[in-house]
């Protein structure tokens, strides 16, 4: 408990302090990489937070050497520590005794600085006796102990279970021992066979240093990374560093109001649809009932969790219109109108990007006389977006006129056939005050500009538009993910980015066995990783066997089982996603363009950036901004730290926070 409690104090009052007072220590990490997948996982979790971090490649001939010069000055009179932490490969990548190790050595020891061994063994070396266990731990459980869930680590709830993703491949490498004298264990694993617990990850204490050490492999993407990044970079900064870091879960319901196509289970694709060929008629529509509708307000409240309806007005004017004028689904949704947030879907769906030509498959834009590309025009584009926000308008939709989700993102670039926006998209965006519009993440992961506005980037989700029923959901990922000899299309083998299943999914037991795991494991690993992008799916997922909710439930469950409640999934909507993102890219350019300085002396941080950026900062409950006169609370409570993005006030030219003694 000792180490967890020091964690603040060290660093502050150090060896190397003049007596005129403490050292300066800089807000930035040194990272020295050897390649591996640990450290570079370490390094992405930095970025993704807003950490500012110096990479020395151990492969490079040419990279700077670590000496005493590198590694601090002095800065007017006062000394100068140029990182305030160190992520190693492992405990001694130069070599133990070496010129290079001892320099780092003697800094992390001047100055009270923190090191991450990345991934090494078990041995006395790092405070731990020899691997009682060297082996996998796939589908095996870990726990956080009391010092972890105490210290840096106490977001998480306690037990987590490894990634078991193929029972063919060793995902998860680890050595597990017993703590020596000044090992305190953070993350412990049981012994296979019985025999006790060995750690995992766990802080050794020695000779006035401090080291993380990581006996475990990973990768950036492993679900028992994700959960510890957080801890490792709290530690590693001592919950004092530029960025920040959240859990996010947002999820749009697309044609909202509007029929969804049903797929062919014959002829495997949807009627209807342009590449759909052959006869046959188109089979009933999927759309809501009006006890689907009041089902979602009841799911939404027993869950604590709020959608996203993306609605197209025109589309079930027109429904209402085709089925004897009245339409019981709407006016229940209307009726829990102020339970949902509601984003424009445009008025009937229509392909806003050039006009297609359907005349082959697949479809190509069609030319104008002169040989030009014919495009949707701005008027007609403006109009559907503006009889959506008028329609809301008439029946008090809550809605965000600044939000925007076109058809099928049309509109924006659709490759191979429209490989640039519409030309009259930027425009209409502008007459009807839209600023940020919803591209589609497996094409456009980036937010980008289209004239004024910015792209708000979602993940589609593999439950799909066109299925209302489990069977047709299995039957149609059947078809895309098995091979030929299977019954499949063949795409699988194909396509680099795919991976065929071993044998079909049970029409039955399918979606509930194999598809809603699979899509929540990534939904879930979206939401842990500071990615604040949206998930969508449809209305057609909400009818019928109501194929989103299982999906939705495992993620939230999952996820209510693995953190505390002080790390509550933060649910935003469309306008708040894409300010992030806004905000992230500009810290992100300020800190590539070297025009951020941040520092730590005592219990003061100064931060400098270009006037107008908003800075993001994370540290301990009880920091204070100072303001010209007096001082405020700093930021917002989130996994145990005080966090948040914020300007110097008034005529300051810096921001000033005081740190709790």
């Amino acid at each position: 408990m000792a180490a967890a409690a020091g964690l603040l104090s060290v660093g502050l009052g150090v060896p190397g302090a003049t007596a005129a007072g403490e050292p300066r220590i800089d807000l930035k990490v040194l990272v020295v990489d050897n390649g591996d997948s640990s450290v570079q996982a370490i390094t992405t979790e930095l970025k993704n937070t807003g950490i500012p971090y110096t990479r020395i490649d151990l492969n490079d001939s040419g990279r700077p050497k670590i000496t005493a010069a590198f590694l601090s000055d002095t800065v007017g009179g006062t000394p100068r520590a140029k990182y305030q932490g160190v992520v190693l490969p492992n405990e001694a990548p130069f070599g133990a005794g070496s010129a290079e190790q001892t320099a780092l050595e003697t800094y992390e020891k001047t100055y009270g600085i923190p090191q991450v061994d990345a991934y090494t063994w078990a041995h006395p070396e790092v405070g731990l006796e020899y691997a009682s266990y060297s082996g996998t731990l796939d589908g095996r459980e870990a726990s956080v102990t009391a010092a972890g869930r105490s210290g840096s680590f106490g977001y998480l709830d306690g037990a987590f279970r490894f990634e078991d993703n193929s029972s063919s491949v060793t995902e998860s490498y680890a050595y597990l021992a017993s703590p020596r004298t000044g090992f305190t264990s953070y993350v412990d694993a049981p012994l296979p066979g019985g025999g006790g617990t060995g750690s995992l990850v766990g802080e050794y204490a020695h000779d006035g240093r401090r080291e993380l050490v990581v006996t475990f492999a990973y990768n950036q993407y492993q679900q028992q990374f994700r959960l510890l990044a957080r801890g490792i970079v709290e530690w590693l900064t001592q919950g004092i560093h530029l960025g920040q870091a959240r859990n996010y879960f947002a999820v749009h319901v697309d044609d909202v109001f509007a029929p969804d196509a049903r797929w062919d289970k014959e002829r495997n694709c949807t009627p209807g649809d342009i590449d759909c060929v052959g006869g046959g008629e188109e089979g009933a529509p999927i759309r809501m009932t009006a006890a689907d509708a009041a089902y979602a307000a009841q799911w939404q409240q027993e869950h604590g969790f709020t959608m996203d309806m993306v609605y197209n007005a025109g589309a079930g004017e027109e429904w209402k219109a085709e089925n004897g004028g009245t339409d019981a689904m709407t006016d229940r949704l209307l009726a829990d109108k102020a339970k949902y947030r509601w984003i424009n879907h445009t008025y009937t769906h229509p392909f806003l990007g050039c006009v297609q030509d359907t005349s082959t498959v697949p479809w190509s834009c069609a030319k104008n006389a002169d040989g030009s590309t014919r495009y949707m025009s701005r008027a007609d584009i403006s109009a559907q977006i503006r009889d959506n926000n008028n329609w809301a308008a008439t029946k008090g939709l809550p809605i965000d006129r600044t939000e925007l989700v076109t058809g099928e993102h049309s509109g924006l670039k659709t490759l191979p056939q429209q490989p640039n926006d519409n030309p009259n998209l930027a425009g209409a965006l502008s007459d009807n005050g839209v600023k940020w519009i919803a591209s589609d993440n497996s094409r456009e992961p980036e937010q980008r500009a289209v004239g004024k506005a910015l792209t708000v980037p979602r993940y589609p989700m593999n439950v799909y538009y066109n299925t209302g029923t489990k069977a047709e959901m299995a039957d149609e990922y059947n078809w895309i993910y098995t091979s030929g000899a299977d019954g499949g299309s063949g795409v699988c083998e194909t396509n680099a980015a795919s991976t065929c299943l071993d044998e079909p999914l049970d029409a039955a037991t399918g979606y509930d066995e194999y598809i809603v795991p699979q899509e929540a494991r990534t939904d879930l690993g979206h939401a842990i990783s500071n990615d604040p992008r949206p998930h969508y799916a449809h209305q057609s997922n909400m009818a019928e066997d109501r194929l989103l909710y299982p999906v939705m439930e495992k993620v939230l469950t999952d996820y209510k089982a693995l953190f505390a409640d002080n790390t509550p999934l933060e649910n935003l909507r469309q306008s708040a996603i894409g300010t992030e993102l806004q905000r992230r890219a500009a810290w992100q350019a300020a800190i590539a363009n070297n025009k951020v300085t941040a520092y730590r002396v005592g219990t003061t941080v100064t931060v400098t950036a270009p006037s107008g950026t908003q800075i993001p900062v994370t540290a301990p409950e009880g920091t204070k901004k100072q303001l010209l006169l007096g001082a405020q609370a700093f930021g917002t409570s989130y996994a145990g730290k005080r966090s948040g993005w914020t300007t110097p006030t008034g005529l300051q030219t810096a921001l000033t926070l005081k740190l709790p003694s």
